[in-house]
């Protein structure tokens, strides 16, 4: 697993869209799309909260990020397969047990941990087994963790699977912001925030168009040939 530490999201950000389009392999995905893909990543962020917070490499701005983030915490009318506020916060998916199930997952947290701030058992998941595995657009985010140390409450994160150019940006903003929302509940400082993606990868095809603020157009690095040969956003690539 290769470990990227950096001091806010922004800069995380941008150090594993280096890594993939410099180390990273093709390959097609079971939907038929052309990504390049690295082994496991660790992006370790030592102050999340801390300026800046989204790339200015990134197409999506703190704006549009500040919506994304209060539709987590808050829920939002939009109907889609799943959604993660639903997930963290009413888990459940439509499965019974002496009638329907109804877990927030999030309350659950903040209970352990002002219960027993030590406590290693502060996690929330969102896969549904007996759901998930008919879905064709299912959760990519798998597992919440949430420990107290040194009177800071650090978020670990695992995505089994991870758009790092186009969504990664937002998740990691959002789920800060909910690191933030769980910290005051409980009533102690945000610490670091471990963002761990099990393939994580970019759709080079896809958004060709976004890669070119990342390298610089070849100025601050160059993406691997593939890549640059689809992309073609500078003199480089052509070359």
């Amino acid at each position: 697993m290769k470990l990227l530490r950096a001091p806010n999201l922004a800069r995380a950000h941008e150090l594993v869209i280096r890594y993939i389009l410099e180390k990273g392999s093709l390959l097609t995905t079971e939907n038929g799309e052309e990504t390049v893909e690295t082994d496991e990543v660790c992006l370790f962020v030592d102050t999340p909260l801390a300026k800046p917070m989204v790339s200015p490499c990134s197409r999506f701005k703190e704006a549009f990020l500040e919506a994304y983030a209060r539709n987590l915490i808050d829920g939002s009318d939009s109907v889609f397969e799943y959604d993660y506020h639903g997930r963290l916060f009413d888990w459940g998916c439509g499965l019974t047990q002496n009638g329907e199930i109804h877990q927030d997952q999030i309350q659950y947290i903040i209970d352990k941990l002002r219960e027993c701030p030590v406590s290693r058992r502060a996690v929330a998941v969102t896969w549904c087994p007996p759901v998930d595995a008919k879905l064709a657009d299912c959760p990519c985010l798998q597992l919440v963790q949430c420990v107290v140390r040194d009177g800071k409450l650090n978020m670990k994160i695992v995505f089994r699977s991870n758009d790092m150019l186009s969504a990664a940006g937002s998740n990691m903003f959002a789920l800060a912001k909910l690191q933030e929302y769980i910290a005051e509940k409980i009533g102690v400082e945000v610490g670091t925030y471990t963002h761990i993606s099990l393939v994580p990868h970019v759709y080079y095809k896809r958004d060709a168009a976004d890669i070119p603020p990342f390298c610089g157009k070849g100025t601050q690095f160059t993406p691997c040939i593939e890549v640059c040969r689809v992309c073609g956003g500078c003199a480089k690539a052509k070359r």
